[in-house]
């Protein structure tokens, strides 16, 4: 009993990413092929290359992180709605909007820091049935960080 008892308390000591609004992690990120618009994400949504959206494996869905390219200090915020990258090399996946953004289409890899700076609305109700002509679209939907 004790034993439970123990694991108990170490694990309500462990602080979730949500509450964590400096989280850093640096690593390479890489970025959805066509093949994977329209498909089903994570968090039930559909792959839009026009998005700003993106795929880590712990990160909470609906998570807002700024990626940075650290060759060129490009920086975008996307929203997390989907589990991934499945490459152990990898730490997230952009769609192409988010890519283009950060300059690294052309390489198709880059190197890249990631800090969490809030949660963001569920966009799922607020997309209109047509898509978005550019990526800074989505940027007024996105919650300010307080």
């Amino acid at each position: 009993m004790s034993y439970i008892m123990s694991l108990m308390l170490f694990f309500s000591n462990i602080k979730s990413a949500e509450a964590l609004p400096s989280l850093i992690q640096k690593g390479k990120a890489s970025f959805y092929s066509k093949k994977f618009n329209g498909r089903k994400t994570a968090y039930g949504e559909r792959v839009s290359a026009l998005a700003l959206e993106g795929a880590h494996r712990s990160l909470p869905l609906n998570t807002l992180v700024e990626v940075t390219n650290l060759d060129n200090h490009r920086s975008v915020i996307v929203r997390i709605n989907d589990r991934g990258p499945f490459s152990k090399s990898r730490v997230i996946d952009l769609t192409h909007a988010a890519a283009q953004a950060l300059g690294m289409v052309s390489k198709g890899v880059a190197n890249v820091s990631l800090r969490v700076v809030g949660k963001g609305q569920a966009l799922a109700a607020l997309v209109p049935s047509s898509p978005f002509n550019t990526p800074d679209a989505f940027q007024p939907l996105l919650e300010p960080v307080l």
